[in-house]
């Protein structure tokens, strides 16, 4: 089996032996918390686990310190999940969303990434692709038998404390909020509006076609070079509202080749925590 990395297509993901592959649906609605979970009842791919992005993927006791919407879980609480799901280091993972569009799935490829896992990749389209393509869905929620998981993060990934954004040598920060937000204009979620000073907007759905489906990396090469500059890759670190839509740049710039970028995880809503931090509006 060729390990996957980045994406997969649905024909590739309906090749692989049942086996052979951990799927996690991680399907979620932010306007309505029980609704991923709701729709994963209501049909998923056959075998798939569900990923809940604040139980799962997230460590929600952690937010009053300033660690943004969506907090990282420990290494040792996010073991404990992939045990639950019967994880070992011989399967390859395949995360999806609802499709078209982008949330959860590339938070859990990140953070599999960040614990040192590299065979594990996101369903191009999401399910929305994998349904259109006439592939079968079920219901029922198939046991699997739990492991024991024992994984470390490699800080040198991450970025959480917000001084560090302005260490020398600073770093290009990559906003991956729709322009609206980035701008200030709007800001339907966090205690204030624009972006940090110095970042540059490049909104996770631009990585999209209008189908949900990722543009080739020779594409995604060229887009992402025209908003780095004389950035290289390393240099880079990704934000967004929370710490989980900047996951699908990060993504996007592994599959276009442009390896070695960070993420600022407690993102704009971790930034604001603290209004004394500056604030900057319109466009860089």
């Amino acid at each position: 089996m060729t390990l996957k990395t980045t994406l997969i297509d649905v024909a590739a993901l309906a090749a692989l032996p049942a086996d052979e592959v951990l799927v996690v649906d991680c399907r979620v609605d932010l306007a309505d918390r029980a609704q991923g979970e709701r729709s994963y009842l209501a049909g998923h791919i056959p075998g798939a686990v569900f990923a809940d992005l604040e139980r799962d993927l997230s460590d929600m006791s952690r937010v009053p310190e300033g660690l943004g919407r969506h907090p990282l879980p420990s290494a040792a609480a996010f073991s404990a999940v992939l045990g639950r799901w019967g994880w070992a280091p011989n399967l390859q993972v395949v995360c999806y969303d609802t499709g078209p569009g982008a949330l959860a799935a590339a938070r859990l490829w990140w953070l599999l990434r960040l614990a040192g896992v590299h065979a594990v990749a996101v369903l191009d389209g999401g399910f929305a692709a994998w349904q259109a393509a006439g592939q079968p869905v079920e219901t029922v929620v198939r046991p699997r038998i739990p492991t024991q998981v024992t994984l470390a993060y490699d800080a040198r990934q991450v970025i959480v404390d917000h001084a560090a954004l302005h260490a020398a040598p600073s770093p290009l920060l990559l906003d991956a909020r729709a322009a609206v937000r980035y701008r200030g204009e709007v800001e339907p979620l966090d205690r204030a509006a624009g972006h940090v000073p110095g970042a540059r907007n490049r909104p996770y759905a631009d990585n999209l076609f209008a189908d949900g489906h990722f543009k080739p990396p020779a594409q995604l090469r060229e887009e992402f070079a025209a908003v780095l500059g004389d950035a290289t890759p390393d240099q880079v670190v990704h934000m967004c509202g929370s710490g989980v839509t900047a996951c699908y740049n990060l993504l996007a710039m592994e599959h276009a080749g442009l390896h070695g970028s960070r993420l600022y995880a407690p993102s704009w809503s971790g930034w604001v925590s603290d209004p004394s931090r500056p604030v900057a509006k319109g466009e860089e």
